[in-house]
């Protein structure tokens, strides 16, 4: 998957909620609350889970409040490789109001059946501190303050749609980024998702404290590789957001968060 890109031009909380939400110029909004699922499903229910990149966002018409969604697949064991898991899946969606998107953990069917079939999941609930770009043309909404640098948790989701002539040259650039995540000082887990193999991949992480992330954010292999990708025009669109969670509820490659 993607190198993790935190050290994006990313607008401060306030000066964004100062001029009516996140840096969006023309585009939609994809909600002023999001809802990111990772589940690893049961061997028994691969079938199931290939399932779901195949239906896509119809099981979850008409969800009161949705905005936004985006069903998602994994790298193996739910990293970043290019190797694609038979297991591993991702939901990210955007509610219109924390009401909604509270009342879609509690109820929903659809995530009812995620959490059924699967071995582990983790639900988030995310407030945007920060939002920069745009995924197929919808921005998160920012409603969250940062808190500061010695507190957390904190989470990022960045997301790049890669420019096929430039996927070769983007896939040499990420192994090097990956390790440093992994081994990152305050990194208390990171997802590699991707909606399409290969060119629209995204990537999800929780950390300690914002201090923690910011220190990833300037380490060596994260910011050349950021450069590398900026300077050579890999993406056609991106979207990188720093989020608060507000609750974190399930358990995830072994530990439980909430």
């Amino acid at each position: 998957m993607q190198p993790d890109a935190l050290q994006g031009p990313v607008p401060t909380a306030r000066s964004a909620a100062g001029t009516g939400g996140s840096s969006r110029t023309g585009t939609r909004s994809a909600g002023s609350v999001a809802v990111l699922v990772l589940a690893d499903m049961a061997p028994a229910a691969r079938l199931w889970a290939w399932g779901r990149l195949v239906l896509g966002a119809r099981p979850f018409r008409g969800v009161p409040g949705l905005q936004f969604i985006k069903v998602m697949g994994s790298g193996q064991g739910g990293g970043f490789g290019l190797k694609p898991s038979g297991t591993h899946r991702g939901l990210f969606l955007g509610f219109d109001t924390e009401e909604a998107a509270r009342l879609f953990i509690e109820q929903d069917p659809q995530l009812a059946a995620w959490r059924a079939h699967a071995r582990e999941c983790l639900v988030t609930l995310l407030r945007a501190t920060s939002s920069k770009g745009s995924w197929s043309g919808a921005a998160m909404d920012v409603t969250a303050d940062a808190p500061d640098a010695g507190k957390g948790p904190i989470a990022a989701l960045t997301r790049a749609s890669i420019k096929p002539q430039r996927a070769l040259a983007f896939w040499r650039l990420s192994p090097p980024a990956e390790a440093s995540l992994a081994r990152a000082e305050g990194c208390l887990l990171a997802a590699g998702l991707g909606e399409a193999p290969v060119l629209r991949q995204c990537t999800f992480s929780l950390w300690r404290s914002t201090a923690a992330m910011d220190a990833y954010a300037r380490s060596g292999a994260h910011q050349q590789a950021i450069r590398a990708a900026y300077g050579g025009g890999h993406f056609s669109e991106s979207m990188f957001v720093r989020f608060v969670p507000l609750q974190l509820q399930g358990c995830w490659q072994g530990q439980a968060h909430g």
